[in-house]
């Protein structure tokens, strides 16, 4: 009888533990924020004039939105977080490295600091002239890819389409684009019709090209490069991504800086038009002439010791770890998310961009995190 005693009470503890766990548990879960997702402490190179810099990212936007209904609840992550090294997609090279969403939590309505609700943008004029137009100020625009690989090719060579999404599950077609064949590096056509993905067709919007490692990106327009024609139609330079190397992951999720063109106090885009090779967005980095450019990193994941993954908060709007998922933000203001871009389902994935980017910019910041970077990974 004695013994049955001892085990009772040892059972009657181990109930008693499990109960008080599970309560700091349960008063715990749900607790991180947005505004605790903060980028690393290293300093990173600032761009260039300091009033041309807040005049993009001025009156900024809160990253946390509220519903419009009066219940003061947040949009509830429609699956748990994923668990890194299990649940990430299978064509993710390094599954170790991937972010997975927060869940979310339930909001008091007194949580935001602002409530004024951003508006959702929509295509104004002809799609030709939005997709290169930076978007207005205090509107978010709420996008989303479809990966095609289906057919004998698109394994290899896949065709990307860019929607702009609207109320009650509508959504307007905005860009299309597919890796060119027996390109010595990276290199993708855009345009405005998903039927005519060729250079000499006039809905040709614009490239992104990668170096020979894969590791930096430029997106352009529909010029020509300086050196193959008499400069009457030089192409601009949009943007550039460099993927830090981080050989198989081990060093955690990807690191990325983005170079923009600097915009100008009425909010227009400085002109990036090189005419040799020191002109370029990626050697005026190098070279630290941050003059007329805008320097931005992805945010940086924390770890979450219980789900065992790196986590960002992106509010509802990606819902399975990849090691593609990312946020785009200035050092000056981690909360002002200029973009985000993460995986939904197989070859799903929402894009969401706001000032400065314009939906081309977006959408080759986008293609250069599906293109296969083995020096990254």
């Amino acid at each position: 009888m004695a013994s049955v005693n001892v085990r009772d009470q040892k059972i009657e503890q181990q109930r008693q533990l499990m109960e008080l766990k599970m309560k700091q548990k349960r008063q715990n879960s749900g607790m991180v924020q947005a505004n605790d997702l903060r980028v690393g402490s290293a300093k990173r190179p600032i761009s260039g004039s300091r009033s041309r810099e807040l005049h993009e990212l001025g009156n900024q936007i809160e990253v946390l939105t509220i519903d419009d209904d009066n219940s003061g609840e947040e949009e509830e992550e429609s699956v748990p977080v994923c668990s890194v090294g299990r649940d990430a997609s299978t064509d993710d090279i390094c599954a170790d490295a991937a972010v997975a969403p927060m869940q979310a939590r339930i909001p008091r309505r007194d949580d935001s600091p602002s409530q004024t609700a951003e508006i959702e943008g929509s295509v104004e004029g002809a799609v030709e002239t939005f997709v290169t137009t930076p978007a207005k100020h205090g509107t978010l625009y709420k996008c989303r890819i479809a990966r095609d690989r289906k057919g004998m090719d698109r394994g290899l060579y896949p065709t990307y389409f860019l929607h702009l999404e609207k109320d009650y599950g509508k959504k307007v077609f905005l860009l299309a684009a597919r890796k060119r064949k027996k390109s010595a590096t990276s290199n993708y056509l855009i345009s405005t019709d998903p039927t005519e993905l060729t250079r000499q067709a006039d809905s040709f919007a614009g490239k992104l090209r990668s170096n020979l490692l894969g590791t930096a990106f430029t997106v352009y327009d529909n010029g020509k490069a300086w050196r193959k024609h008499d400069h009457a139609k030089t192409r601009y330079e949009l943007a550039s991504i460099i993927y830090d190397t981080n050989v198989l992951g081990f060093k955690g999720p990807r690191k990325m800086t983005v170079i923009l063109p600097g915009m100008t106090p009425d909010r227009q885009r400085v002109a990036i038009v090189p005419q040799d090779d020191s002109e370029t967005l990626l050697e005026r980095l190098k070279s630290q002439n941050y003059d007329d450019i805008v320097v931005l990193h992805n945010k940086t994941p924390v770890w979450n010791e219980e789900t065992q993954s790196y986590v960002l908060n992106f509010h509802g709007r990606v819902t399975q770890a990849s090691v593609k998922n990312f946020q785009i933000v200035h050092d000056s203001d981690p909360e002002y998310v200029v973009m985000q871009f993460g995986r939904i389902s197989e070859d799903v994935f929402t894009m969401d961009f706001r000032y400065p980017l314009c939906a081309l910019q977006a959408f080759g910041i986008a293609l250069s995190s599906f293109d296969s970077k083995l020096a990254c990974e």
